[in-house]
């Protein structure tokens, strides 16, 4: 596996807090590597095995009173809010924008590290 900031963020938040993966997130990373980054099905089919470790979070079909610009992302937040995650970790910057979604913080990796290592929550 690769290094670098996310790999090690992945690694702690593995270790220390429970990560939440919902159909849509699954969904989405399946059509994106499969159709725009061409892995092969033998790829694919490991990351999905490695994938069922995580806890799937239930979707959530709930109406989001902050205006989201992607509308796919409506699905992904939703379920975020119906598992009731403390926190939505993405590098998407229409999302970062938004910085919260029915209180739920949106936070770029390198903030989510930060306040994990105690750095503060800039």
């Amino acid at each position: 596996m690769g290094h670098g900031l996310c790999h090690d963020l992945l690694d702690r938040i593995l270790i220390e807090h429970t990560v939440l993966l919902g159909a849509p997130v699954y969904e989405e990373l399946h059509q994106i590597l499969v159709s725009k980054f061409r892995v092969p099905p033998a790829l694919w089919d490991q990351l999905a095995s490695e994938l069922c470790a995580f806890e799937f979070a239930p979707s959530g079909e709930m109406p989001l009173n902050t205006p989201v610009p992607d509308s796919d992302d409506i699905a992904i937040l939703a379920c975020a809010l119906a598992a009731k995650a403390d926190v939505f970790v993405t590098g998407d910057k229409a999302l970062l924008d938004l910085r919260t979604v029915e209180q739920l913080p949106i936070l770029p990796p390198r903030q989510v590290w930060q306040r994990l290592a105690g750095l503060g929550n800039d």
